[in-house]
């Protein structure tokens, strides 16, 4: 864009106007107390001579929903079956439905059950929890629903059911989905 020549009345105005102001000199800023100094950078703070921004702390549980972790866990057993698993062609061995059980009744019901399952060699069973009612009163604290959907994969990465299983996976729509869990157990020795 370019720009337009001043008209004669307007280069007027303009003298006009500068003859009659004053030039503003701004005072510097004196504190009456004194500032801390800046803080200084570390050198791993700084890559190729750019400082880098500090990350913010957040208020919020940015911690992934329990499908995505175990979705992204490592795949231990053999992948070719992994594959099968994922797709619902592997058909389980035994399964436990803990559907509408408390979590008392759960835990133990569970560990008996895989440990037997183990014990009897089956390689791939299914843990039916259901996928929970919702329960959230609308309170400021969001209230997860599926206990048991949640409790389920923690209780069997934990002693006794560890020694045992090898794979926990989400179950193929046809086997339950969301709420139901394929658990590959290790070949008993």
């Amino acid at each position: 864009m370019r720009r337009r020549k001043l008209a004669p009345d307007e280069i007027e105005l303009w003298r006009r106007v500068a003859e009659r102001t004053e030039r503003h000199t701004p005072h510097p800023f004196e504190p009456d107390v004194a500032l801390p100094k800046p803080a200084l950078r570390k050198a791993k703070d700084i890559v190729m001579g750019k400082p880098q921004p500090k990350p913010r702390a957040t208020p919020y549980n940015l911690e992934p929903s329990l499908p995505d972790k175990i979705r992204h866990a490592p795949v231990q057993m053999d992948q070719k079956s992994f594959g099968k698993l994922k797709r619902g062609k592997l058909k389980p061995e035994g399964r436990i439905d803990l559907h509408g059980m408390t979590l008392d009744r759960a835990h133990p019901a569970l560990t008996q059950f895989i440990l037997s399952s183990h014990g009897k060699g089956r390689r791939l069973v299914l843990v039916i929890t259901g996928k929970g009612k919702q329960r959230d009163e609308g309170g400021p604290i969001p209230v997860r629903h599926g206990v048991l959907r949640h409790q389920v994969p923690q209780w069997l990465s934990m002693p006794p059911l560890a020694s045992a299983v090898l794979q926990v996976t989400q179950a193929h729509i046809s086997h339950g989905g969301g709420g139901a869990y394929y658990v590959y157990l290790r070949r008993h020795r």
